[in-house]
């Protein structure tokens, strides 16, 4: 038995449906595999929505894309990468078995997420400041015609709903990484009672970094079509 294979079987617990330490991390890695495709019905149907929105009003998209604010979303891009990297190197140093630094990783990503969450916020509060979100109060001071209109609407709409459903996935990532940060800085009392382990921390990563994906084909659509006058 190899030196991982023993720190395997003193961490993680065997569930009786599984034969080995192995077949388990397989079925717990296919499963969020599974979890991670499923969520795609979220984000799939807007997505297309947002590109029959371009083809159909790509004048109007264009103007209503100028209105978000392209520094605060560089800047999140850059924040929610960084996050990214630490989830990367959480998960090596897991393995390895640096429980604390994989600990203090996590939980950085944590906190540039929070980072994120609050820049978001930022920029909803300026948004809402000056009437661009859907509804009865829709008034975009360059909006010249009713088709300007209506069409600038129907982007924040998916604007909004794109963010918001992404920022309530980040939440969900935020929490999975400071529950498993934490547990990593408390060493498993024994074997009745093991602290998460290597395949904890890779499942976090992989739902973290399917965050991140979204919000990286997020960031082109929303805040840079439109900025240098083509559709």
């Amino acid at each position: 038995m190899t030196t991982r294979e023993v720190h395997a079987t003193l961490q993680v617990p065997l569930e009786e449906q599984f034969s080995s330490h192995e077949q388990q991390s397989l079925a717990n890695t296919f499963g969020m595999w599974v979890f991670l495709a499923s969520e795609l019905l979220f984000f799939g149907p807007l997505l297309f929505g947002y590109f029959y929105l371009r083809v159909h009003f790509p004048h109007e998209s264009s103007l209503a894309s100028r209105h978000t604010l392209m520094l605060a979303g560089t800047i999140n891009t850059a924040v929610l990468l960084t996050g990214s990297l630490a989830v990367a190197v959480a998960g090596q140093a897991v393995r390895v078995d640096k429980r604390r630094l994989a600990s203090t990783l996590l939980l950085a990503a944590a906190v540039l997420g929070l980072v994120f969450i609050a820049i978001k916020g930022f920029e909803y509060h300026k948004e809402f400041g000056e009437h661009l979100f859907p509804g009865a109060g829709f008034r975009p001071d360059d909006a010249r015609t009713a088709a300007e209109l209506h069409g600038m609407e129907l982007f924040f709409l998916l604007y909004f709903t794109l963010t918001g459903l992404h920022a309530l996935h980040l939440t969900i990532g935020i929490v999975a990484c400071i529950a498993v940060g934490l547990k990593l800085r408390h060493p498993p009392q024994d074997k009745l009672h093991p602290g998460p382990g290597e395949d904890a921390v890779e499942l976090t990563g992989l739902y973290w970094h399917f965050v991140d994906v979204v919000w990286v084909i997020l960031y082109p659509l929303l805040y840079l079509v439109g900025r240098a006058g083509g559709l």
